[in-house]
């Protein structure tokens, strides 16, 4: 009887402590998934994706809020201190996660502490172009006119991550290239086939079009292999820096507390989603690669480019106040 009655108490405990969950109970209500930036973007059509996804599975509403603003800021700090029960996640990407760290002074969330590696749902890598005058035709030549040319030459930034993922490659290549910011890829890429800029870092797809059609001269991309997107385009490595290598990725992250159960429950769950034949042939269409599945890796990941994307910064003094 007593033994009864201190299994009821421990029951009635569990339900009053917060980020108490049953992963057999979980999912109970209705799961939000938050995403840093408005609708229509990439990581607003993972997370719908998958939000549509794991409401068949589990038979219960799942769905997606867009905090946009202060570069994600907002949405992670948000998912930071929500309750670590497993119905509010964070749909994220590398810049909020690895590049915000060494940009701001102070940032409300820590991405280590404050959150639970969930599962990598995709990553993707960048394209460096050139405006195309002919006058260099190939990576190894961009880096031989900046070094005849120190100062003179300009790239676009489209984002904070696409330049200080050029700082690192004009590190590197020991070259002397001036940044000129712009507010997206688009104006970086209309500003480098305007001529007003020599070359520009940018994310693949919205570039295809003009890369194909000549307006942009291609030279190589960052990742560690070549791109299904653009296959005649070499990686910066086969270029001549074998060190370099830059790859954006995206992912699901639960609050820090978030019980082991229920995070295991959301990966295996969301893994069998990102395995499915549609969804790889929705990445593939918006220029994105499948991501590694093993939660492991993905905590070692994030910790891995927190480590290299804040030591360029701080190499680059490159800094938002």
């Amino acid at each position: 009887m007593v033994m009864k009655c201190c299994a009821l108490f421990l029951t009635a405990l569990l339900t009053l402590v917060p980020g108490a969950v049953s992963a057999e109970s979980y999912p109970n209500r209705p799961i939000k998934l938050v995403v840093g930036f408005p609708p229509g973007g990439g990581n607003d059509i993972q997370a719908r994706l998958i939000a549509q996804k794991l409401a068949k599975e589990w038979g219960q509403s799942v769905f997606v809020e867009n905090k946009a603003g202060a570069n994600a800021i907002i949405a992670t700090d948000f998912v930071a201190k929500s309750a670590p029960d497993g119905y509010t996640l964070y749909v994220g990407a590398s810049g909020a996660m690895t590049f915000n760290p060494g940009l701001y002074k102070q940032l409300p969330y820590d991405p280590v502490k404050d959150f639970v590696p969930v599962v990598q749902i995709a990553s993707f890598p960048l394209v460096m172009a050139m405006h195309p005058t002919g006058r260099a035709m190939s990576l190894g030549q961009f880096i031989q006119l900046a070094k005849a040319n120190p100062g003179k030459l300009s790239y676009a930034a489209g984002s904070t991550p696409f330049q200080v993922i050029t700082e690192l490659f004009r590190k590197q290549a020991g070259i002397d290239i001036k940044p000129i910011p712009y507010s997206g890829s688009s104006k970086a890429i209309i500003a480098t086939m305007a001529g007003e800029t020599d070359f520009v870092t940018v994310d693949l797809p919205p570039a295809l079009g003009q890369l194909r059609s000549g307006k942009l001269q291609g030279l190589a991309v960052t990742g560690p292999k070549r791109s299904p997107m653009a296959p005649d385009l070499p990686t910066v490595a086969e270029s001549g820096l074998p060190n370099f290598e830059a790859v954006l990725w995206s992912g699901i992250f639960a609050p820090a507390g978030t019980p082991k159960e229920v995070v295991e429950k959301l990966h295996d769950a969301v893994a069998r989603i990102l395995t499915t034949d549609d969804f790889k042939a929705r990445l593939a269409e918006l220029g994105y690669e499948p991501g590694n599945l093993s939660q492991a890796e993905f905590a070692a990941l994030l910790k891995a480019d927190l480590v290299k994307w804040t030591r360029v910064e701080r190499e680059g003094d490159i800094r938002i106040e």
